[in-house]
C-alpha cells in the first residue's frame, strides 16, 4: 500500500477529514456556516501539532520527509483553503442561527451581481492559497539543502492563519447586531492577497504557538456553547 501511514501524518490526516467534514456540512442541503468553521478550527488544532509530532521522530527517510511536507500542504488547501470557501458559500446561501438578520439573497439583478462578485472572491482565494503553499513547498525543500532546522521567517501570509482569523469574524456576529457576510469576504480578499504578497512574517516560537492554541481553544469553546446550546 502507497503512502506513509506511522504516528507522524496522523495529525495531518485527521485535519483533512475534519476539514473534508466541514465541506460537507457548509454545501450539503442548505447548509451552515458555523458547522464548517466548528471543524475549520479542529482542522486548525491538528495543524498546530502536526510539525511538531513528525519530528519527534528521528529515524525519518528523506522519502517519509518530503511526503510529510507534500501531504501536509495538500491537507492545507483543503482546510484553509477550500473550507473557508465553502462557508463562505454557505453564508451567501443561508442565515446561521440568527434568522432574524438580513442577508445577502440572489432573487434581483444588483443582489445577483454582489453574489457573483461575492463567487469571484472565494475563487480568487483559493487560487491565491494553491500558490502560496506550492510556492512554499518548492522554496523549503530548496532551504533544506543548505539548512538544517525550521526556517525563522515565513514569506507570505501563512495560510494556517485561517483556522484563527475566520472564526474570529464569524463569533463577531454574535456581537455585532449586523450581517458580518461583508466583512468575511472583506478579510477573505485581503487574506488572498497577503498570502502572494511578497512580505516576510517571523515564524511564532514555542510561546507564540502556545498563545495561538489557546485562542483556537477558546473560539473552539465559545462556537461549541453557541451551536449546540
Amino acid at each position: 500500500m502507497i503512502g506513509v501511514y506511522d504516528y507522524t501524518v496522523i495529525l495531518t490526516y485527521l485535519s483533512a477529514l475534519s476539514a473534508g467534514i466541514g465541506i460537507i456540512v457548509s454545501l450539503n442541503g442548505t447548509g451552515h456556516p458555523y458547522y464548517g468553521t466548528f471543524f475549520l478550527l479542529i482542522s486548525g488544532l491538528c495543524d498546530a501539532f502536526d510539525g511538531r509530532v513528525a519530528r519527534k521522530k528521528k529515524d525519518r527517510t528523506d522519502l517519509e520527509k518530503k511526503f510529510g511536507i507534500q501531504i501536509d500542504s495538500l491537507s492545507d488547501l483543503i482546510a484553509f483553503g477550500v473550507l473557508p470557501g465553502c462557508i463562505g458559500n454557505a453564508m451567501i446561501r443561508v442565515s446561521p442561527k440568527l434568522p432574524e438578520l438580513p442577508r445577502f439573497k440572489t432573487q434581483t439583478r444588483v443582489e445577483f451581481r454582489i453574489a457573483v462578485i461575492l463567487f469571484v472572491i472565494i475563487l480568487m482565494y483559493i487560487l491565491a492559497a494553491l500558490i502560496r503553499l506550492a510556492y512554499f513547498n518548492v522554496t523549503e525543500e530548496e532551504r533544506q539543502k543548505t539548512e538544517e532546522g525550521c526556517r525563522k521567517y515565513y514569506e507570505g501570509l501563512p495560510v494556517t492563519s485561517a483556522s484563527l482569523i475566520f472564526p474570529t469574524v464569524m463569533l463577531f456576529q454574535y456581537i455585532i447586531p449586523m450581517d458580518i457576510t461583508p466583512i468575511y469576504f472583506i478579510v477573505m480578499f485581503l487574506m488572498s492577497i497577503a498570502f502572494v504578497a511578497k512580505i516576510r512574517i517571523p515564524k511564532p516560537q514555542f510561546k507564540g504557538i502556545l498563545v495561538m492554541i489557546g485562542i483556537g481553544v477558546l473560539e473552539f469553546l465559545v462556537l461549541l456553547f453557541y451551536i449546540f446550546r
